[in-house]
């Protein structure tokens, strides 16, 4: 361990949260509150100032920990995360000297002698290692030879040794972390760094990570308008990887899509589309999706012979998995934002762990019920535009549960979030009119016509959810009736005698009403999971109900 490196940052993390502690802690509750407030922005943007300096500095595992933080707009202030995503393309590379000995050592020979070509300055830099383009020369049909460009990603020296003193700081500031008990009830510090610490060294084996390539271009061989680049095994060890040079146009070069001819709505449509395959399909994800990782390749020429554009994916030492109960948690999750169902997706977040012990699940659904009704369906682009003063009604009305704020952070989906963030980010700087919604619709309704085994079992379940509501249409009236009967019907509307004749008189049009809404959600479901025979019928049937309805409130106000 390097002990000056490892006080460094235990000391300039302790200073940050001493200046927290003092600031949003102390003085806010002795009565300095708007000073705290006015003082805030500047006082983050000095923080990520410091840190980023600091990160780019020292390098190693502190460049990660910034691009980690500057991709998590959904929980840190812009003022952190504006500052810190420099931190994808400002990494220096490191001396040549020192790179060309260790993969010399590692290869077995000179650069010279297992490489036609190789380019001493760096195409890019990365935290744990940089990308040097090469020309190697691999025998072809006929015994003729031909020149195969390659790119050379190199491990910086003595990197094991800088991960191991940077995460040993860090687990010290995560301790600190655990002593507060609104971050220890909502997320466990220790885990969520065995899980940072487990990717960091898996990136480090560059063995694995051509692996990970091989298994990528496996899941996606059959899949058009995706690239994976092949993996050179001759040239490559755990600490030198060798793959097919891909690099393209880099995905925030909006101009140069858009010059190359590509419809840059329909790259973002794709991406969306691949990511769904790999986190809902195959379980296994490219976990840095960073902009320096991702290209357009304008003049790909397919078996036809024709050409097209493709995405193309590299760098794959960062993966993710999706744990078996949180794939069945997610596509609960892709089926009720598909299908606007509130409770499957409350449901969803106890599958997925995120909810705490005590979260009161009626009320979480309400509240997502009131955000489908109010959000649902918009583009990114009308979903920034939405005014504070609605956002700022939608808090009011859910206040408790924005105060308990009854979520916690499992371990095992961090890197998920963080994924989702950073391509979110990415689509909507590609087209700011993406619909989520578009792309994310076909993929419920594929997860739900699969949902529950055979499409006979899927069948007999919906009719079950619709013959219950039935049922219990009139028992519920009765019910109602009853109570009105004996005077006990509590409803809380202001002057409430003028209004008991009109609901008497209703009751009949809420049965009409009640049962319309059973026929029609549940149509739509059957519709989705491509049932159209059995939709169709409840499609009929709802469109008499909604007739009789109709028939009746003319019938009620003509007398």
């Amino acid at each position: 361990m390097k002990r000056s490196r490892y006080l460094r940052i235990v000391f300039f993390f302790g200073r940050v949260l001493l200046n927290l502690l003092v600031w949003e802690l102390i003085l806010r509750n002795i009565g300095l509150k708007k000073i705290v407030n006015r003082t805030r922005r500047s006082r983050l943007q000095r923080i990520a100032k410091t840190y980023h300096d600091l990160a780019v500095h020292m390098g190693g595992v502190m460049i990660k920990v910034g691009q980690f933080l500057s991709a998590r707009a959904d929980v840190l202030p812009e003022e952190i995360t504006a500052e810190l995503s420099g931190l994808q393309d400002e990494v220096p590379p490191e001396d040549f000297d020192g790179i060309k000995q260790l993969a010399e050592a590692e290869l077995g020979g000179e650069l010279l002698e297992k490489f036609a070509e190789f380019e001493e300055e760096p195409m890019a830099a990365a935290s744990l290692g940089q990308v040097h383009r090469a020309r190697l020369i691999a025998p072809a049909d006929g015994g003729d030879r031909r020149w195969v460009d390659v790119v050379v990603k190199i491990q910086r020296p003595d990197i094991e040794t800088v991960i191991a003193t940077d995460v040993a700081a860090i687990r010290t500031v995560g301790n600190w972390l655990m002593r507060y008990r609104p971050i220890r009830r909502r997320a466990d510090i220790p885990a969520l760094l065995a899980e940072f610490t487990r990717i960091l060294y898996e990136e480090i084996d560059y063995i694995a990570e051509g692996s990970n390539a091989d298994t990528f271009a496996e899941n996606f061989k059959d899949i058009p308008g995706i690239r994976i680049p092949g993996v050179v095994w001759s040239h490559t060890t755990k600490r030198v990887l060798t793959l097919e040079d891909v690099y393209a146009i880099k995905v925030t070069d909006y101009e140069d899509i858009t010059t190359a001819g590509v419809n840059r709505s329909q790259v973002a449509k794709r991406l969306f589309d691949i990511y769904f395959r790999m986190i809902f399909e195959d379980g296994f994800f490219h976990a840095d999706p960073h902009p320096g990782n991702l290209f357009v390749d304008p003049d790909f020429i397919n078996q036809e012979g024709e050409r097209e554009w493709q995405i193309t994916f590299v760098d794959f030492g960062m993966v993710g998995r999706v744990p078996p109960n949180a794939r069945a948690g997610l596509r609960e999750m892709a089926i009720a934002l598909g299908t606007k169902d509130a409770k499957r997706l409350a449901k969803s977040y106890q599958m997925l762990n995120v909810l705490l012990p005590h979260a009161d699940l009626e009320l979480i659904a309400e509240a997502e019920a009131a955000a489908f009704e109010r959000f649902w369906g918009k583009s990114m682009e009308e979903l920034r535009e939405i005014p504070f003063q609605e956002m700022h009604d939608f808090a009011v009305e859910f206040r408790e549960l924005m105060f308990e704020m009854p979520f916690q952070v499992p371990h095992d989906l961090v890197f998920l979030v963080r994924t989702v963030a950073i391509l979110a980010g990415i689509c909507i700087g590609l087209d700011p009119e993406i619909n989520p919604w578009e792309s994310l619709i076909p993929y419920a309704k594929k997860l739900l016509a699969d949902d529950g085994g055979s499409r006979w079992d899927f069948v007999l379940a919906e009719a079950g959810k619709i013959f219950q509501t039935l049922i219990t249409i009139p028992q519920r009236l009765t019910s109602m009736l009853e109570k009105i009967d004996r005077g006990k019907l509590s409803v809380r509307v202001p002057r409430l005698e003028p209004h008991i004749q009109r609901i008497e008189r209703g009751l009949k049009q809420v049965a009409y009403a009640l049962i319309f809404f059973a026929l029609l959600t549940n149509a739509v479901q059957l519709h989705l999971g491509e049932e159209m025979q059995y939709a169709w019928v409840l499609y009929g049937a709802a469109a008499m109900t909604l007739l009789a309805f109709i028939f009746t409130g003319r019938r009620h106000r003509r007398r």
